[in-house]
């Protein structure tokens, strides 16, 4: 029997923590590989052993800043996103998970889509306000140094019709659209576009859960909630893996239309292939490397803390 907790409140700091040391890892672990990769390919091309040279020099700045910077970013990141999920989850309510035993087996559909997309919402406001008031600003003032600037050099030619002059009313009116674009049109789009995404990620979840199994969750009971105390590899790689491939099924299918039109059924074809691997061979990858990860911090930083109803 499925039993449908709603997820109340993320505890802001394991969350953060967890989160972060995640990202930090897999970056430490993807800037080995692109050390790895150009190194390589140096070493394999005549003549290039100053590049090789270069790429080691550079590679100790890359493996050290790198994790480092996506450790940083993301604290202030995922730290934002539990604070407004806990905001919104009073409001609007939480995800729920359609748990029997350990294994998710549902995600109801509207609450994970409405909730997640709110959060995108209000993030994409908060970055339209810095794009919208810095562009408009510098918007402005070209509008306002075109006049005198047209002005200067009408009375270095000695013009006389100063009515053909341009005024900057034009960029003026450039400034306001920018601002528009970006504050209110822009949260409305990402709103929109996000809840049909997270939509269609918990019904196709739903829907190939059935026949390949679902994500098993781990949890022990903590203080005024639940730990996150273990996520078992498999089943989380293969359940996201499969969603991720139905994702790239339908952008095959995009790519196959767009090939077509052009004459190149079989070009298309090709890309519905590869897109469709390589979503499932990159999505597992990932989700199996992030669920190791996070099953060996778990016991030396903690797990994520959940309340939930």
């Amino acid at each position: 029997m499925v039993d449908i907790k709603e997820i109340k409140k993320i505890r802001a700091a394991p969350f953060t923590l967890m989160t972060s040391s995640i990202h930090a890892i897999l970056a430490f672990i993807a800037a080995i590989l692109l050390i790895l990769f150009f190194g390589t390919i140096a070493a394999l091309i005549p003549g290039m052993g100053l590049f090789a040279s270069f790429i080691t020099l550079l590679g100790l700045s890359i493996i050290i800043l790198w994790p480092l910077t996506s450790f940083f970013l993301n604290i202030v990141y995922t730290f934002i996103l539990a604070l407004l999920y806990n905001v919104l989850a009073a409001r609007v309510g939480g995800i729920k998970l359609g748990m029997e035993g350990d294994e998710l087996k549902t995600i109801p559909v509207v609450s994970m889509a409405l909730i997640l997309s709110c959060v995108v919402a209000i993030l994409t406001f908060i970055m339209g306000l810095y794009m919208g008031l810095a562009g408009s600003s510098i918007l402005s003032l070209f509008s306002g140094i075109i006049p005198i600037a047209a002005n200067m050099a009408a009375n270095t030619t000695n013009a006389t019709d100063i009515a053909a002059l341009p005024t900057g009313a034009g960029m003026a009116a450039i400034s306001g659209i920018w601002a528009l674009f970006w504050i209110i049109i822009m949260p409305i789009i990402a709103f929109i576009f996000s809840f049909i995404g997270y939509a269609l990620f918990a019904l196709f979840y739903n829907i190939v859960i059935p026949k390949v199994g679902g994500i098993r969750l781990i949890f022990a009971e903590a203080a005024n909630g639940f730990e996150l105390t273990n996520i078992p590899v498999l089943p989380a790689a293969i359940a996201l893996s499969v969603v991720s491939a139905i994702f790239g099924l339908l952008q095959g299918l995009l790519n196959l239309a767009q090939f077509s039109m052009m004459g190149d059924v079989l070009g298309g074809f090709m890309m519905l292939i590869v897109q469709i691997i390589s979503s499932f061979i990159m999505t597992f990858i990932i989700v199996a490397l992030a669920t190791l990860i996070y099953n060996f911090l778990q016991p030396r930083i903690g797990g994520v803390k959940l309340v939930l109803e």
